[in-house]
């Protein structure tokens, strides 16, 4: 089983209070990629202010799709290797069932 701080530990039960435990690097990362996604949402919201031409703000729209779905794999990876994996080892298989459902919205 992993070493964890108490914290870290407490932090990814299953409890109505459930929260990760990223490390500052991996959520400075998600936070960064977080703003670049806000901004190019603003982007398109002016460019459609604009009148921009429709195929040019399609483009962007199927950039901000990608860069969430880039978000998204991150945090997916991140949750495996971590929370679910704890609670695999805590002897929790009702986190299976979580996952699925949280893998059926993601491929949708």
């Amino acid at each position: 089983m992993n070493e964890s701080t108490p914290q870290e530990s407490a932090s990814c039960n299953h409890t109505s209070e459930r929260k990760s435990h990223h490390s500052e690097k991996t959520k400075q990362s998600l936070i960064h990629r977080l703003n670049r996604i806000e901004g190019q949402v603003r982007g398109v919201k002016g460019m459609i202010e604009k009148d921009t031409y429709c195929d040019d703000v399609l483009h962007q729209i199927a950039s901000i799709q990608s860069a969430l779905n880039g978000l998204g794999k991150q945090l997916l990876e991140h949750h495996l290797k971590s929370c679910v994996i704890e609670r695999i080892e805590e002897g929790d298989r009702d986190v299976l069932d979580e996952l699925m459902t949280t893998f059926n919205k993601l491929i949708k």
